[in-house]
């Protein structure tokens, strides 16, 4: 079967329900973000973009050892010495900068604490966040959803390719779109969008690859 083959009723709201209960047969609840705590679930999304998971968690770790997981101390630290902690993380220079902001955001608006943005209205949170520099769509949105427990669905590029392979929309879709494509047709649930989010990306990461994807044992092969 091909991947990109169309099927009856594709793209509606039971569809997708189908395709995420079968994910999590086959992946179980994944339960993401990784993360001991909300400050640690932000550095993580600023430091996953254009990398590896598996370069983030050394950069995470090696944060962890040198106590620098707290906005505060973040914020304190020389930027070349903070830069050399997250070196595995790839493009450690402009992201040290993009940390320190984010720590300083959160110090000069929110008293230095994740927790204290969650009373706040989403798009209120969403604008600020993409002011910061190097602050992008998905990187606000993770923050959001993982950290603070909004009802947002992350975009990211294994969500579009997998949903353009499908024949839902174009490779091509901008952000917004694609992220009102979700937020209209699933039942508004954060638990729902964490775990659908996660889903995709291990689908994505194993099976829809961008070359050579394994579509005969796909495990959404049936829709």
């Amino acid at each position: 079967m091909n991947c990109t083959m169309k099927s009856k009723g594709r793209g509606n709201a039971e569809w997708h329900m189908r395709m995420y209960h079968s994910l999590v047969k086959h992946f179980g609840e994944l339960n993401w973000w990784p993360g001991e705590t909300p400050f640690e679930v932000c550095v993580g999304a600023i430091l996953t973009q254009n990398t590896a998971w598996s370069n983030v968690e050394k950069a995470i770790a090696k944060l962890k050892a040198e106590d620098l997981l707290d906005p505060l101390r973040m914020d304190r630290i020389p930027l070349e010495e903070l830069a050399q902690h997250i070196k595995s993380s790839g493009y450690y220079n402009q992201k040290s900068k993009r940390l320190k902001g984010f720590a300083t955001f959160l110090i000069d608006n929110y008293g230095g604490k994740i927790e204290n943005m969650r009373p706040f209205a989403t798009k209120r949170i969403r604008r600020e966040l993409l002011e910061l520099n190097g602050i992008g769509p998905e990187t606000a949105d993770s923050i959001l959803l993982y950290a603070l427990n909004k009802r947002v669905f992350v975009i990211d590029a294994y969500t579009k390719r997998i949903f353009s392979r499908k024949g839902i929309f174009p490779e091509d879709i901008d952000y917004e779109n694609a992220r009102a494509h979700f937020e209209k047709i699933l039942p508004r649930k954060v638990r729902l969008y964490n775990e659908f989010h996660a889903q995709i990306v291990y689908l994505g990461k194993d099976y829809c690859r961008k070359s050579r994807p394994k579509c005969e044992s796909c495990p959404i092969q049936m829709l």
